[in-house]
């Protein structure tokens, strides 16, 4: 039987403080077998400006370390130089398994899922993002991004990953209505962790376990799975404060 432990935040919107870093560096060095995710909308800068040098939050982040993150749409722009620069500072993956370049030739800043192995057990880490700009918006075409539907997206590579791995959480920011959605249409996701709605939530739908853990940086969820050769045995789920009493 092993145990292994996910950290997760959402919408944090620029408010992670130096202390709540140190908090969450402490929850996280407890624990070796822990993996910390980011639903996104991390940083401070809006959907459409972006600031120059990047984003301060970032280095927060990288000081707890986060392990990856989710684009969110507010590290998200439709320039490449505004993407470039929102999430320059990040020293852990960008995950977006839905973003696409519109030009062949122009690298993704992005990368689709991240793979983690813990207590001998292989985790897959899907990242979905809300689409700001869709192939069919005519804004596509002074873009240099755009967006897949995220079903659409997350049906091309669960099952790739769920041979490959032993279990596949897919970090959305889309909201709590996508995440339902994602949960009858994409079988073989395990967990949820999601963002972009601003709730508390955990519901389960068929097999798949949907968490979302809050918003500002108030809170961290806490979730231990248990897991043994049968596969997923228990999934504990716990929403910590991050501002100490």
């Amino acid at each position: 039987m092993a145990r292994i432990t996910i950290f997760h935040t959402s919408d944090m919107h620029n408010r992670l403080t130096p202390e709540f870093a140190s908090r969450l560096h402490d929850l996280k060095a407890a624990n070796s077998e822990n993996i910390l995710l980011d639903s996104g909308d991390a940083i401070r800068a809006g959907n459409i400006y972006w600031i120059p040098g990047g984003e301060p939050a970032l280095d927060f982040m990288n000081s707890v370390p986060y392990d990856a993150m989710c684009m969110g749409n507010r590290e998200f722009h439709f320039l490449g130089a505004g993407v470039d620069s929102k999430i320059s500072r990040a020293n852990f993956p960008i995950l977006s398994a839905n973003l696409r370049a519109s030009d062949k030739d122009r690298a993704n800043p992005v990368i689709s899922h991240a793979i983690f192995e813990r207590s001998g057990v292989r985790l897959a880490v899907i990242g979905l993002t809300v689409p700001c700009i869709t192939e069919k918006m005519f804004v596509k075409r002074v873009s240099d991004y755009y967006f897949d539907q995220p079903i659409a997206a997350a049906a091309e590579i669960v099952q790739a990953l769920r041979s490959q791995t032993d279990i596949v959480i897919a970090l959305t920011h889309t909201g709590i209505n996508c995440d339902r959605e994602l949960s009858e249409k994409v079988p073989g996701i395990d967990i949820i962790l999601g963002g972009h709605t601003h709730i508390v939530a955990d519901e389960t739908l068929g097999r798949t376990r949907i968490l979302h853990h809050g918003y500002y940086a108030q809170s961290v969820g806490r979730v231990d799975i248990d897991f043994d050769s049968g596969g997923i045995t228990g999934v504990s789920n716990e929403l910590i404060p991050l501002a100490k009493a």
